[in-house]
C-alpha cells in the first residue's frame, strides 16, 4: 500500500507535517469509507477525519450531486464531470 493511499485530516498520528495542514499516515490496517464501506485497498484516495472516512469515488458522487442539485452546472462544472467519467467533447 502506497503511503499516500489515506489522507488523514485532523488526526492525531501525524507522519510529516504538509503545506496545508494535511498530513499522510501509513496504516497497518484498512481504513473504511463511512459512505460505501469499501477499504483503502479497492479505491483511489481515502480521507480520514475525525471519527469518519470518505474514499475518493463517495466523494466525486456527492460533488457531482451538488453541482447537478441546480439541474444547469457551469460549463467550467461541466468539463471537470466529462472529464472525470472520461467523456469527450
Amino acid at each position: 500500500m502506497s503511503e499516500d493511499k489515506v489522507v488523514s485530516l485532523g488526526s492525531k498520528k501525524r507522519k510529516k507535517q504538509q503545506p496545508d495542514d494535511v498530513c499522510t499516515t501509513v496504516h497497518q490496517e484498512p481504513v473504511y469509507c463511512s459512505f460505501c464501506g469499501r477499504p483503502n485497498t479497492q479505491v483511489i484516495k481515502m480521507i480520514e477525519g475525525p471519527g469518519v472516512n470518505i474514499c475518493s469515488e463517495c466523494t466525486m458522487i456527492a460533488v457531482q450531486y451538488l453541482i447537478l442539485q441546480d439541474r444547469m452546472p457551469s460549463a467550467e462544472a461541466q468539463q471537470i464531470l466529462d472529464a472525470f467519467w472520461g467523456k469527450a467533447r
